[in-house]
């Protein structure tokens, strides 16, 4: 350190500068990670809430399907769901968490209309359109369920990235700057010392010298 510091009060004031920024930084990122850490935790339990609907809805869809088949037969139910004439869409945004873009997916087409699902009405029945509407809850509840997903993968991204700054903050940069600020401090009070001994001393000199 002796090498690399300039023990000079503007070095003095410089550092302290730096430390008052790196500890404002060291608030900020740790407030920040606080955000996310809450965020994550909120989307962790929508995610476990949406896995139960999920399951529940699947249930719900393959025991509605099940007794269309019955109903129809199985070639003829999967005849009807190839007239199905438009596949869901999906649309994919993105919102800002602090800093943060997390993936906003929306489907379009996915919950249709009796209209709309492109079968016709004459060789199907309401147990077709209960299966139909039962698997387009479910896509609904997939596609939500990604987004959520998606979203914790870069939050738990983003909070691991944001603790090693404050922990380099903590442990690195601010004891660092602590130290050469200490350093600094010790080295001027010295020099000062070395002066004041050295005035002295040639005082004392030229005082001998006048007598």
């Amino acid at each position: 350190m002796a090498e690399d510091v300039k023990t000079t009060r503007l070095e003095l004031i410089e550092t302290r500068q730096k430390i008052k920024l790196a500890q404002n930084g060291h608030k900020l990122l740790k407030q920040k990670r606080d955000v996310l850490v809450l965020e994550f935790f909120k989307i962790m339990k929508e995610a476990k809430d949406l896995r139960n609907d999920l399951n529940n809805s699947m249930k719900s869809a393959f025991n509605a399907l099940a007794v269309a088949q019955a109903y129809h037969g199985i070639l003829e139910v999967e005849n009807i769901s190839n007239e199905v004439n438009r596949a869901p869409d999906v649309e994919v945004e993105s919102k800002n968490v602090m800093g943060v873009q997390i993936p906003s997916i929306k489907g379009e087409y996915v919950s249709k209309k009796l209209s709309e699902r492109g079968y016709g009405i004459q060789e199907s029945s309401a147990k077709i359109d209960e299966a139909a509407e039962s698997f387009e809850k479910s896509l609904e509840i997939i596609i939500k369920l990604a987004e959520t997903e998606n979203a914790l993968k870069r939050l738990i991204k983003e909070i691991e990235k944001t603790k090693r700054r404050v922990n380099a903050l903590d442990y690195i940069m601010i004891p660092k700057l602590n130290a050469t600020a200490k350093y600094i401090v010790l080295r001027l009070e010295e020099m000062e010392r070395e002066q004041f001994i050295s005035l002295k001393t040639i005082k004392a000199k030229l005082e001998q010298e006048s007598h």
